[in-house]
């Protein structure tokens, strides 16, 4: 078990490959395991770094009980890079790893060569901002008052997807997969209690993105819906960017049903 001392937390963190540092940044309540196939697809030309965000999985908090903060993930990132790279290096953030991947570009920019920020759930750069951040209050207080499984099915029905939305990958799932999943499943409660909020309510600094070191790139799911709150906070991320969003193969997880064609399309992301 490989981990990391940051304040406040114990980060842990896998390393496969060899060639630059590409870090991946998981969203919401998952972890590095998401990223198993997608990791050993790109191996051959990277030094892939997968970790949990702190709170999640084997990433231990010091106070559980404290609210996710997105400055502090972002510091976080920037902790594990320096331990393993005094090289920039590529970074790949989905979901709310992608919200943490625009904290950390923005805040340490000498840590990031180029990010793909994969759907990240920007809702207030959205023109019903305000309507969705009261759903979002919603989904919490669903939590609070009826528990994690109305929460997560309020929480879906918010940003415009559920399980039957979700592309699932065609092949059996293996035991280290059956294994990634009951971990996620025991991070639930911590994100509706601790993570919908701060999370959705982020607001990337922009103005400092758009100066172009590093690279942004905002990533979409080519079979995402249009109406899915994270595809839509992507498109409307690429626009205050200046620049064309990058479609990727699948939907929010494609790089989990799809790992080969999602690492050529984020290798020529990085290299073009």
């Amino acid at each position: 078990m490989t981990t990391l001392n940051v304040p406040g937390a114990t980060l842990y963190y896998e390393v496969q490959g060899t060639g630059p540092v590409l870090l991946m940044i998981p969203g919401g309540p998952t972890d590095a395991g998401i990223f198993a196939g997608l990791a050993a697809t790109l191996a051959d030309r990277y030094t892939v770094v997968a970790y949990d965000p702190r709170g999640n999985s084997r990433s231990v908090s010091d106070d559980p009980s404290k609210d996710q903060d997105i400055d502090v993930h972002g510091d976080d990132a920037a902790a594990l890079l320096a331990a393993l790279t005094s090289e920039p290096a590529y970074v790949l953030g989905s979901s709310g790893g992608a919200q943490i991947g625009l904290n950390l570009a923005a805040r340490h920019p000498e840590r990031v060569r180029a990010l793909v920020a994969h759907e990240p759930p920007c809702v207030r750069l959205l023109p019903d901002a305000a309507e969705l951040q009261a759903a979002m209050e919603g989904v919490y207080e669903t939590y609070r008052s009826q528990g994690v499984e109305a929460g997560m099915k309020a929480f879906e029905k918010t940003i415009g997807m559920d399980s039957t939305d979700m592309e699932q990958p065609q092949f059996e799932p293996t035991p280290e997969m059956l294994e990634g999943w009951a971990r996620i499943g025991g991070n639930l409660e911590f994100f509706l209690a601790h993570g919908v909020r701060p999370i959705s309510g982020y607001v990337p600094d922009v103005e400092t993105l758009r100066e172009g070191t590093p690279r942004v790139t905002a990533g979409i799911g080519g079979t995402s819906a249009a109406h899915q709150i994270a595809y839509r906070s992507a498109v409307a991320l690429a626009e205050r960017l200046g620049t064309e969003p990058v479609t990727f193969p699948g939907d929010h997880g494609g790089y989990g049903a799809h790992p080969g064609e999602f690492a050529d399309v984020l290798h020529k992301t990085f290299t073009s």
